[in-house]
């Protein structure tokens, strides 16, 4: 695809998502764009053709990338879409590219609650808006009053959380192809909230989970009543390993990349995992990250040499 001359300083072509996904994983995107603002996103998103898919990327924490990279348009919302604020005693409006833990401390400061899940969110609001993230026993979408959304043609529309199918960490639109912009999110008024129950709950995540190893978080939404990661260790899989990618021995429902693994090497792990859970248990576990983009292209085969002699 070509791209406008004045999209040029934005735009990457062939970019490794391995840059842009905590798992560090991911082939070349075959377009890379970070907008200035949302008017400069709106443009950009009129000038792509209709049939380019466009992928949305945030801090890349949920998502695993094909070795054979992303076809289309990959859109940047982190460092771009940041509006953070309040707009009324209980009301914060907050665009797609604030982290999730940015939240969290900002509603503390301003007596806002309970807003101290964000903080376990390890991602953006857009991407947590895409699948109803949550953490310490919040979610996302159990404080979403409205979206703002954007279309392929760069039109912006303002959604009620209404429109939208909600359930554990899915989200079904009524409007497919808009992406997340912003959101209007409500909470109470919460005097009491201090830093001291986030570091509480920070602290709490960092004694049971990998955290500083390269993974993508929960890996496997929670059946009902039960728990994936006492399932997977219960099955005898922590440590399983599958070239450079293990399940971790801390917390049995993250996947580790130790610095060699590659996207296959943990899709086949993933895959593994759901096996051997569903042979021991019965149950068959969900992915709650998301898998996209192409497997790699297969090695040619090496013509035999021609000519005489050898």
């Amino acid at each position: 695809m070509s791209v406008a001359p004045e999209f040029m300083p934005r735009t990457k072509r062939n970019e490794r998502m391995s840059r842009h996904t905590s798992w560090h994983v991911g082939g070349p995107a075959e377009i890379f764009f970070s907008p200035r603002d949302r008017a400069d996103l709106a443009a950009f998103l009129k000038s792509v053709p209709p049939q380019t898919p466009v992928h949305w990327i945030g801090l890349g924490s949920n998502l695993l990338i094909r070795d054979g990279g992303l076809k289309g348009v990959a859109i940047a919302t982190y460092g771009a879409l940041e509006r953070l604020e309040r707009r009324s005693e209980t009301t914060v409006y907050c665009e797609a590219g604030v982290a999730c833990a940015r939240i969290a401390r900002q509603c503390i400061k301003w007596g806002l609650g309970p807003a101290e899940f964000f903080a376990g969110i390890p991602g953006t609001l857009g991407g947590a808006l895409a699948m109803n993230a949550g953490a310490f026993g919040g979610d996302t979408w159990s404080h979403v009053q409205e979206v703002e959304t954007v279309d392929r043609s760069g039109k912006e529309h303002t959604r009620s959380a209404g429109e939208y199918e909600v359930g554990y960490r899915d989200v079904r639109p009524s409007h497919p192809g808009e992406g997340f912009v912003a959101a209007k999110l409500l909470f109470e008024r919460k005097p009491a909230a201090n830093e001291a129950e986030v570091r509480s709950l920070l602290a709490r995540r960092k004694a049971s989970q990998p955290i500083g190893e390269w993974s993508c978080g929960s890996v496997f939404t929670n059946p009902p009543g039960d728990h994936a990661a006492r399932l997977i260790e219960a099955a005898g899989l922590k440590g399983l390993r599958i070239g450079g990618a293990s399940v971790s021995e801390k917390h049995a429902n993250f996947i580790i990349n130790h610095g060699a693994a590659t996207a296959a090497d943990i899709e086949r792990l993933i895959g593994r995992v759901q096996a051997e859970v569903e042979r021991v248990h019965g149950i068959r576990l969900t992915p709650e990250v998301r898998i996209v983009g192409e497997a790699p292209a297969p090695l040619e085969a090496v013509a035999p040499p021609t000519g005489k002699g050898s």
